[in-house]
């Protein structure tokens, strides 16, 4: 990748902590992991949509719907993924920086990729969330149709199956989605947000 030269970051008049105290809550990045299946998504909007119900500056970055734009062409290999996380991390920092509480809801594999966007920000501000479902209620879910279309090859680098899945050794918060109902699982989330500090006591 070319270096590019010549750049310096320009600091705003309105900081970070300015737009905290105008919100009245903290900003960091939500990090949902978790197989195809899982319940990321679903379990980031409810999230989101309990946030905002509380008046909280919220946003969920989805998976699919950011490869439908911003990462139009990227493929599945290490390489497309490692690239795929990348950016979205960048623009997740962004949406902290904002003063935004932002959900993103990706497989996102490899713990290394996890990694490289935790040290965007600071201390803190990166809060993964293992979404723990197992590979078999996830397969059985299967609400998307992929894992029949990669268990006959008609898909390739799927992640439980042809390709690795890394869970995190040490998430912030690890949620049983295969266990629990999907506002139990939010509640989790959001208690954990409450004794952190990031939102108030409801």
């Amino acid at each position: 990748m070319e270096v590019v030269k010549n750049i310096v970051w320009h600091n705003a008049t309105i900081t970070k902590e300015d737009r905290h105290r105008k919100n009245g809550h903290k900003s960091a990045i939500l990090w949902y992991t978790g197989l195809s299946g899982a319940g990321k998504s679903t379990l980031a909007n409810k999230v989101e949509e309990k946030l905002f119900e509380r008046g909280y500056n919220t946003y969920v970055l989805d998976g699919d719907n950011v490869r439908m734009g911003l990462n139009k062409g990227l493929g599945f290999d290490a390489e497309g993924r490692k690239e795929n996380i990348r950016r979205i991390g960048e623009v997740a920092k962004l949406f902290v920086d904002a003063g935004i509480i932002v959900s993103t809801a990706f497989v996102s594999p490899y713990t290394a990729d996890r990694d490289m966007v935790r040290a965007l920000v600071p201390a803190g501000e990166f809060v993964e969330i293992y979404v723990a479902a197992s590979l078999e209620v996830c397969e059985n879910r299967d609400t998307k149709g992929l894992y029949k279309k990669a268990r006959t090859g008609e898909i390739k680098n799927f992640t439980g199956i042809s390709d690795p899945y890394e869970a995190p050794v040490n998430p912030e918060l690890t949620v049983d989605t295969g266990g629990q109902t999907l506002d139990e699982s939010a509640e989790v989330v959001l208690n954990y947000l409450e004794e952190k500090g990031y939102i108030t006591k409801a």
